[in-house]
């Protein structure tokens, strides 16, 4: 079950918005599909970012994948936690293994990303639900 708190990109992010900060994240559906993770690589904090920029990559036993932001605006945090320990990112991609905050500078940025029963018909449609 997607958690209904947060908006999902087609390429497999969450962003959960509280107080124009956005928690940025990896689906269920997205780890599942990358296989055991072993190294994240994370932006540092000020870094600016565009919406569906690149911010970061994702390794696994399997596959090397980059990490788009759904937002724009200022990365203020990142989580330190998941670059030591990346295998969080399986075990639980919508709470411990956030990737990184940021200032969202557009809110319109939220207008293209789906809702939670958006994006589980765009993975059915995709043949990935």
């Amino acid at each position: 079950m997607l958690p209904e708190d947060r908006k999902y990109s087609k390429e497999h992010e969450w962003v959960k918005v509280v107080g124009g900060r956005g928690t940025v994240g990896i689906t269920d559906y997205a780890q599942k599909q990358l296989g055991d993770v072993v190294y994240v690589e994370l932006p540092e904090v000020g870094k600016k970012l565009s919406s569906m920029q690149v911010f970061g990559t994702i390794e696994s036993v399997k596959a090397v994948s980059e990490l788009f932001c759904p937002v724009s605006g200022e990365v203020v945090e990142v989580n330190g936690t998941v670059v030591d320990k990346p295998e969080l990112v399986n075990s639980d991609p919508y709470g411990k293994a956030w990737l990184v905050v940021v200032a969202i500078e557009n809110e319109g940025d939220l207008s293209s990303l789906m809702t939670s029963a958006e994006y589980q018909a765009y993975l059915d449609q995709e043949g990935a639900g």
